[in-house]
């Protein structure tokens, strides 16, 4: 049996790179690759730009332990306010 390692190496842009090099950016997104955006001095990671194929692989969410055992459903009629949202 044959074991593959695939490391990805993601691309990192300050936002003034991000905004000048834009066309680009959006090309190699294109082609899978996940770019890193950092802002201000300490270049402090502020986004992650992927490619919209691989997000929406992601959109599946489980219900974690109780997979499979328990369910949720939210009535047509079911309604709440912001404030009682806020105060539960």
């Amino acid at each position: 049996m044959t074991t593959y390692l695939y490391i990805i190496i993601m691309k990192n842009l300050q936002v003034g790179e991000f905004k000048s090099k834009f066309s680009k950016v959006l090309e190699d997104i294109k082609k899978g690759q996940e770019i890193t955006i950092s802002f201000g001095k300490k270049k402090e990671k502020i986004a992650v730009i992927i490619p919209y194929a691989k997000y929406k692989k992601n959109i599946h969410r489980k219900l974690g332990i109780l997979e499979k055992k328990a369910s949720v459903q939210i009535k047509e009629n079911f309604s709440i306010t912001d404030e009682e949202l806020l105060n539960s």
